[in-house]
């Protein structure tokens, strides 16, 4: 790829894109939030057309301009926010697109056969004739990853692959990769977690604000590095051990102006907790855990285990069959989210496209929408726009990067639309924080941002339950660990006897 422009409107979104793989290669792509990677690799794919720049393939020019030429070039993409038909079944979304799956309608027997076998070769666990709209966020990437090569992809990008998988499984698929790549498939790997392309990678390209600006072998650097080249500055990820527990700030008021509790007394409490999908089958299963004051309980496992649930019923998103769950010592079982706001609880969802964020909303509507309805932001029933912008200004402190607060969200780069939900959420100084996958999709930058923020809240005094499939956050934030598998506990590990491969072989289901 050479001197790729990309433009969205008066906006330059990659500016001279300069990109280099061999055959057999495995190259990451590297760059904060918002550095041009998806564009530049969404041009490859055919999905974009560059305003200028060239794109050769084995040395051959192609005008490329369609997703149906690059599929026939044999470049295949496994999107980081998916390209799936939620309606259709996983057979029915590979076979979009494929003449070679019927004459005039797709043989999904066949298809869902072949499925099967790459699913069976690849280790992934997916049902050819499920629903994809069923399948939980886990299931429907390792959809995107089986359609991939299903159509035989000899070019493969891989946007963040491993977000989904256990430390095995991660280990699994980098296996697969390096079969693929010994066989001639070039792969195009785009990942924020450093150690993997370290681990993975021989060649790394790092853009900055869209343009290309740095290519380097990664045996000739490291990920401290690879981080300086991204940002351009020196980045260190903030740990526990760098934030003084609750303990050791002793009993002097927050920065809130509030006592600091007793550390015995669980701000939340879940009992033998039972919830239930849409379809009536059990996905949290009898699961109990405890969030004191000033202290970050981790939930580990492979996404689609029931944490969502787990946290869509703690914060009154969805029914509890059977247990309890107690916030500040309420019960709030059945109460209303309104409730559960009111006793400090504050929410950051895991999807923030669809639950959390409304994307033609300004960024200060944004901001208010838990409390839209409380003085001083509205007074008798109406809006209180002076006072709006005031709140708005007010939460500088989360840097979100925009032309101002009028400027609808959906705009926004994903780590500026996470900083504005990680604002709303943690400006009222919350009791507990309720964070699922906090960092997924964002840059070293804005993860160091989030992890700043969630560390401040638990110096605080608040607790924090940090559901994550990331094992490196979970490790580097977490003062206990607990590990679900199909709804259950497994098992709960303090932070000194935390391993590796205790935890991955928990996430697999073994007990502690």
């Amino acid at each position: 790829m050479r001197g790729i422009r990309v433009v969205f409107a008066s906006l330059v979104a990659t500016e001279d894109g300069n990109l280099v793989v061999d055959r057999g290669e495995i190259h990451a792509l590297l760059g904060e939030n918002g550095a041009g990677k998806s564009t530049l690799m969404r041009a490859l794919a055919g999905l974009l057309v560059p305003a200028a720049g060239e794109i050769r393939i084995d040395g051959q020019l192609e005008p490329l301009g369609s997703a149906h030429e690059a599929m026939r070039l044999g470049i295949g993409m496994v999107h980081q926010h998916f390209m799936l038909v939620p309606t259709l079944t996983v057979a029915e979304n590979v076979c979009l697109g494929l003449a070679s799956t019927g004459r005039f309608f797709p043989d999904l027997k066949t298809a869902a056969a072949k499925i099967r076998d790459l699913a069976t070769t690849y280790g992934l666990d997916v049902d050819p004739n499920a629903r994809v709209a069923d399948l939980s966020i886990a299931g429907q990437q390792r959809v995107e990853i089986l359609k991939a090569l299903y159509r035989g992809a000899r070019i493969l990008i891989l946007d963040e692959p491993t977000a989904v998988l256990t430390p095995q499984e991660t280990e699994g698929l980098f296996r697969i990769l390096r079969s693929l790549a010994a066989e001639g498939t070039a792969i195009l790997f785009i990942s924020h977690k450093l150690n993997e392309v370290m681990a993975l990678t021989s060649g790394v390209t790092v853009l900055r604000q869209g343009r290309v600006v740095a290519t380097a072998k990664t045996g000739d650097t490291d990920a401290r590095g690879l981080a300086r080249m991204m940002v351009g500055a020196e980045i260190e990820l903030p740990k526990l051990e760098d934030v003084p527990s609750l303990e050791a700030a002793g009993t002097e008021p927050d920065a809130m102006g509030r006592p600091a509790r007793a550390a015995a007394t669980p701000i939340l409490a879940v009992e033998s907790l039972v919830c239930r999908d849409v379809r009536g089958a059990v996905r949290v299963d009898g699961a109990s855990l405890a969030v004191r004051p000033g202290e970050i309980v981790g939930v580990a496992g492979v996404d689609g285990n029931g944490q969502q649930e787990l946290a869509e019923a703690i914060v009154g998103l969805s029914r509890v069959e059977a247990g309890a769950i107690r916030l500040m010592g309420e019960d709030v079982t059945a109460a209303s989210v309104a409730r559960r706001i009111a006793l400090g609880l504050a929410h950051i969802p895991e999807d923030r496209h669809r639950t959390a964020i409304v994307g033609p909303m300004s960024i200060e509507d944004n901001l208010i929408l838990e409390q839209a309805g409380e003085p001083p932001l509205s007074k008798r029933g109406w809006l209180d726009r002076r006072a709006i912008a005031d709140n708005a200004r007010r939460i500088t402190a989360f840097d979100v990067r925009a032309t101002g607060a009028s400027q609808k969200v959906g705009t926004l780069s994903g780590g500026n639309q996470q900083k504005v939900v990680l604002g709303r959420a943690l400006s009222r100084a919350p009791n507990l924080v309720v964070a699922v996958q906090p960092v997924r999709g964002l840059d070293v930058g804005a993860t160091a941002f989030v992890h700043r923020q969630l560390l401040a809240r638990r110096a605080a005094g608040a607790g924090v339950l940090l559901i994550s499939t990331e094992l490196d956050e979970i490790l580097a934030l977490s003062d206990r660990i607990v590990v679900m598998f199909k709804g259950a506990i497994m098992g709960e590990l303090a932070r000194a006897d935390v391993t590796v491969e205790k935890l991955g072989l928990m996430m697999a289901g073994r007990t502690a």
